[in-house]
């Protein structure tokens, strides 16, 4: 397999990633050529507003309302500013971090906000719009990294693998492992390094449900815009029938490639349960899917690395390991950083695109062929607005 690449040039690149747990924009400097990962500079959270958040679920709800969009609503156009927006702050405030100015970085990746993911209809739609953040920063921005894919007969997610390849491939202690991202939706990276005279073989999915339904349940119940620590979950009492109920969707037993939306799972199930026991249950209901998830794999992994905010709550993290029969820990412990992973990652895909080579494949996305993604806007002019 020719499918990482060549080495080539290294390129300053700052990611942009905003989950679909909605609770702000990670920016990340890397050092890459888009193969390679040479050095990790420094990463940041810019935290949302609750008035951003809200216009973000605003946003979701006309889209998951919405046929296939021809033009964009112009309520959506108003909030893909503002969030765009919010990325060139982030990008600002990671210069100031580095010291550095906008002429010494080279690309940067913006994955943007998903706002409707239908695979099935083979439309995926992410607000955030890369000329205007391009004029802002003065920086190159390339972005729209899933239309190619889908246009190629894949899911569009996930986009991650190739990064999770790059870095374990470099902290290599398995021959076999899972890379477990435990985002608002949850989804799994396998990577197999048994053939060390190769590239590794990857396979990767959404395995169910993430932090999104705990937060959904969470902001109901309480005035936290999630679990914290998993504090609510580990005071109920799980519900084993209705996890069971929860469970018995064709989704899980469903071959890879395949992909969810932020709503595709939620908390309908388990109304009617006090907050304690909904969390609890709901918890259960995410690390039973994470279970299922391992029929697919072609051998069992060695270890699971967790990434993504769920790795903050400790009933998720006690619960899987638990549940699984090897190592279970999060990616920390081999140096990465489980809340910048993503950002990293679009920066890594931003390289990777200006190169042409590919950032999804078919045993990750289920495309025809591996498939080179996004869309480069260069800046015409830089103007900084200032919140």
């Amino acid at each position: 397999m020719a499918e990482i690449g060549e080495p080539g040039e290294i390129k300053c690149a700052i990611g942009l990633m905003s989950g679909t747990s909605m609770d702000g924009v990670d920016a990340a400097l890397v050092y890459t050529d888009g193969v390679r990962v040479e050095r990790l500079g420094p990463s940041l959270t810019l935290p949302y507003s609750s008035e951003m958040r809200e216009a973000l679920k605003e946003a979701i709800r006309i889209a998951s309302a919405s046929a296939i969009p021809v033009d964009t609503p112009a309520e959506i156009k108003l909030i893909e500013q503002e969030l765009t927006d919010w990325h060139a702050e982030a990008v600002y405030e990671l210069l100031s971090v580095t010291g550095q100015k906008s002429e010494t970085v080279d690309l940067i990746g913006f994955h943007g906000q998903t706002i409707s993911h239908r695979p099935e209809r083979g439309w995926t739609w992410q607000i955030g719009d890369g000329g205007r953040l391009a004029g802002q920063t003065g920086i190159k921005v390339i972005n729209d990294f899933r239309s190619a894919d889908m246009a190629a007969g894949g899911e569009g997610a996930p986009l991650v693998p190739i990064y999770h390849a790059a870095m374990f491939a470099r902290a290599q202690r398995h021959k076999t492992v899972a890379v477990l991202n435990l985002g608002g939706v949850a989804n799994v990276t396998w990577l197999s390094f048994e053939d060390s005279e190769t590239e590794p073989k990857m396979l990767a999915f959404d395995t169910g449900p993430g932090n999104a339904v705990l937060d959904d349940w969470a902001q109901l119940h309480t005035n936290q815009n999630y679990d914290e620590n998993g504090n609510l979950s580990a005071r109920g009492i799980s519900h084993e029938e209705v996890v069971m109920g929860m469970m018995a969707t064709s989704y899980f037993d469903d071959p890879p490639p395949k992909s969810l939306d932020r709503d595709d799972f939620n908390t309908q199930a388990v109304r009617g349960l006090s907050a304690e026991d909904g969390a609890a249950t709901l918890a259960d209901f995410i690390v039973e899917s994470v279970v299922a998830a391992q029929s697919h794999f072609p051998v069992p992994p060695e270890a699971w690395y967790v990434c993504g905010g769920g790795r903050h709550n400790a009933t998720l993290m006690r619960r899987l390991r638990r549940r699984m029969p090897v190592l279970v820990d999060p990616v920390e412990v081999l140096g990465m950083r489980g809340d910048a992973l993503e950002a990293e990652a679009f920066a890594y895909l931003a390289v990777r695109s200006e190169r042409g080579l590919a950032s999804s494949f078919p045993q990750t996305t289920g495309c025809e062929s591996p498939t080179v993604g996004g869309t480069a806007h260069l800046p015409k002019q830089r103007r900084r607005l200032v919140r």
